[in-house]
């Protein structure tokens, strides 16, 4: 819909003063994807009211493609395009790559792949939630095989042993952290995506324990963490026999922890 005096200025300063950081940028995609000014003034009460904008929109922008959201559902946020990205990389030199995404969330890392790679990898999303499990079957039909329950619990016995790359943005918030979250999160986010444990480690630890019977003798894990995690990471993939490797991007504050069979000692972040 085209601008007006009510959709400007005007709604850029109740969205500043809402506390939206990127206000200009919120306001242009409100106005876009509203289909009438009835809408958009919809649109612009759920945001003020702290609905992620994803919510809002019904769609967030992930690695070049639009991956739809619902409530009760992880928003894949851009740090995690590094995770992908990661994966991509993996999977694109070996030929119909077997790949599982735990805590899959939307399906965002599983589309991910399945767009950016040429290999017809043979994808598998897992999540514990409803919700993430009914948004990813909707996401990702064609793609991948979508499975509720607890991790690697879910899956066939058949993938034992085959797998080439285990991708999770599993939650990594540390408890005692959570209060400390953005609004949109705390308050819009199950705290069972986001909580970690004390440490915020619980989930990764037991990824990182149960992976080596799933994967394939030149497997590899893949874990998003927090920089301040990435040694404690790696310690315990190295524990586990992996090779770690860490990889950091500082302009989106992203933090990949990369294990691949065999032993070895971390190496430095990148």
């Amino acid at each position: 819909m085209s601008t007006s005096p009510s959709t400007g200025p005007p709604l850029v300063a109740r969205l500043r003063a809402a506390g939206c950081v990127f206000a200009e940028e919120e306001a242009a995609l409100l106005i876009t994807e509203a289909a009438s000014a009835e809408t958009l003034e919809q649109m612009v009460r759920r945001r003020i009211s702290g609905l992620p904008l994803e919510q809002v929109l019904g769609w967030s922008e992930f690695f070049g493609l639009r991956v739809p959201v619902a409530p009760g559902v992880f928003v894949p946020r851009r740090r995690t395009e590094l995770l992908a990205e990661r994966a991509v990389d993996v999977i694109s030199s070996r030929d119909r790559p077997a790949v599982v995404e735990l805590c899959c969330g939307s399906g965002a890392i599983s589309l991910a792949m399945a767009a950016h790679t040429t290999t017809s990898p043979e994808l598998h999303a897992v999540d514990i939630q409803p919700a993430s499990v009914q948004r990813a079957s909707v996401t990702l039909t064609g793609l991948a095989t979508v499975y509720a329950g607890d991790l690697f619990s879910p899956l066939p016995p058949a993938l034992r042993g085959r797998i080439d790359a285990v991708v999770a943005n599993a939650p990594y918030i540390p408890t005692a952290q959570l209060g400390t979250m953005p609004r949109e999160a705390r308050d819009h986010e199950p705290a069972i995506t986001l909580d970690g444990g004390s440490d915020g480690l619980d989930l990764l630890r037991r990824i990182i324990a149960a992976a080596p019977d799933w994967l394939s003798p030149d497997g590899c894990v893949l874990l998003e963490c927090s920089e301040h995690q990435s040694e404690a990471v790696a310690g315990i993939m190295a524990s586990a026999d992996f090779r770690p490797e860490i990889v950091r991007r500082e302009e989106t504050d992203a933090t990949v922890a990369i294990g691949r069979r065999g032993s070895g000692t971390a190496e430095a972040p990148r």
